[in-house]
């Protein structure tokens, strides 16, 4: 299965949501990370057929996915944000409701629902009110709905918003397992949900896709490193002056840092694993109006960063 996008471009009045994206994706999970208002539901409503775009064109095979139509949406299982559900509605009711809905045949319908209730954990709740299920048992419900007809593109938006972190893990878990011989993209701005699980990560910002590949490049290209050191109290607000700091610890003899940079920031700066939250910050943190790496250290070549400046 192959979903292409070519020179995508989605624009509300001023604002441009989505902003040429050219991208080609295949089987396998894709993990679309981004802070919020990224354009990371808007592309995924076009991926849908929910929106039209404003230029560019999106093609399944070949064929564009608008001029498919139905036929398109067949083989697309879709989790939004917010799903809606009839409250009182029994979860096997609601999943039987909604294979109707999509077209499947009772005989079909019913045991598609007897399978999606086991896989994902709610056969023990399939008579429970839907309006009486945890956040986390909603979540499953909208994923079996998403997978009842079978479809070998999984569009899944925020799936673990508002979830504890064991039901987080158990999501997760979950999605790995539905993925198999599937093209799954995943919209997140929490880090650890696709960190263990995407295949492929797609960093969003400002309606672009800034940075794409799998996480072990993804780290190596980011032309920082992460280093750790303890600093006087005094001097902390200094160093988030200068640096990225994406952790601090007050101990009892100073303030343990993990500092950005693209060199050694200090001798007794001891550099540690890098990891995708640290790049998250990198591409992501707007709010320091600071870089991560001295004067003169270039970007990944046909990437636009922001405009930030370095101060000393």
């Amino acid at each position: 299965m192959e979903l292409k996008l070519t020179n995508l471009t989605k624009q509300f009045k001023e604002t441009v949501a989505v902003d040429r994206i050219s991208l080609t994706m295949n089987n396998g999970v894709y993990g679309l990370l981004g802070v919020n208002g990224a354009g990371k539901t808007t592309l995924m409503r076009m991926l849908c057929t929910l929106i039209q775009p404003t230029s560019g064109k999106i093609t399944c095979g070949g064929r564009d996915i608008f001029e498919m139509d139905g036929e398109y949406r067949k083989l697309l299982g879709y989790l939004p944000q917010e799903f809606g559900f009839y409250p009182d509605f029994s979860v096997q009711d609601y999943l039987m409701y909604i294979s109707s809905i999509k077209g499947l045949r009772p005989v079909i319908a019913r045991k598609r629902v007897d399978l999606l209730l086991e896989q994902t954990g709610l056969g023990r709740v399939r008579s429970r009110k839907m309006k009486k299920l945890s956040g986390g048992m909603k979540r499953r419900a909208g994923i079996a709905q998403a997978m009842l007809n079978d479809p070998q593109i999984l569009i899944l938006d925020e799936p673990t918003a508002g979830l504890d972190p064991n039901e987080r893990i158990r999501f997760r878990n979950l999605i790995s397992e539905l993925a198999q011989n599937r093209l799954v993209l995943l919209s997140t701005h929490i880090v650890s949900d696709i960190e263990y699980i995407a295949n492929e990560i797609l960093l969003m910002q400002n309606g672009r896709i800034v940075h794409a590949g799998a996480l072990d490049e993804i780290l190596r290209e980011v032309p920082v490193r992460a280093w750790s050191l303890t600093v006087p109290k005094g001097e902390v607000n200094s160093w988030q002056e200068r640096y990225q700091v994406s952790n601090l610890k007050t101990l009892p003899q100073g303030v343990a840092l993990r500092v950005l940079s693209g060199q050694k920031p200090t001798e007794l700066a001891v550099e540690e694993e890098l990891t995708l939250e640290d790049v998250f910050l990198y591409y992501f943190d707007d709010a320091s109006g600071i870089r991560a790496e001295p004067p003169g250290t270039e970007c990944r070549p046909g990437v636009k960063r922001r405009s930030l400046i370095w101060k000393k």
